[in-house]
């Protein structure tokens, strides 16, 4: 039926706070429809086998109770798709940047076009 996770492994557990329709009124309704679910990451107080009800300690002490999904869970965060809009940005501004450098005596950088820094009496 699987294989035993020993007692102080870092797993990942899930449980559903609120079922779907028991949301506070005032969220979305698109919201309404899908349950307020818990993801949490800690060390497993017990052995255990995957779907089995787990209580975990998180890094910061926290025990939190849920079934056992997942055993050194990887973290599955990122910055998302890139935006073409933004992938030459950076390179745009420095041609602008470098310009103005050239015809307006350095008041591209940063400071105030007298030759003092910005909010200062040079």
């Amino acid at each position: 039926m699987g294989e035993t996770v020993n007692e102080g492994s870092w797993v990942q557990v899930h449980r559903v706070i609120l079922p779907a329709g028991q949301r506070a009124p005032q969220v979305p309704e698109e919201t309404q429809r899908v349950p307020l679910e818990l993801r949490a990451k800690g060390f497993l107080l017990g052995e255990a086998r995957m779907g089995d009800e787990v209580t975990v300690r998180t890094i910061i002490g926290r025990e939190l109770s849920g079934t056992l999904v997942a055993v050194n869970p990887p973290y599955g965060h990122d910055f998302g798709a890139p935006v073409p809009e933004l992938l030459t940005i950076g390179q745009e501004l420095r041609e602008l940047l470098a310009g103005r450098r050239g015809g307006r005596g350095g008041a591209a950088g940063g400071g105030n076009g007298r030759g003092g820094a910005v909010g200062g009496d040079a």
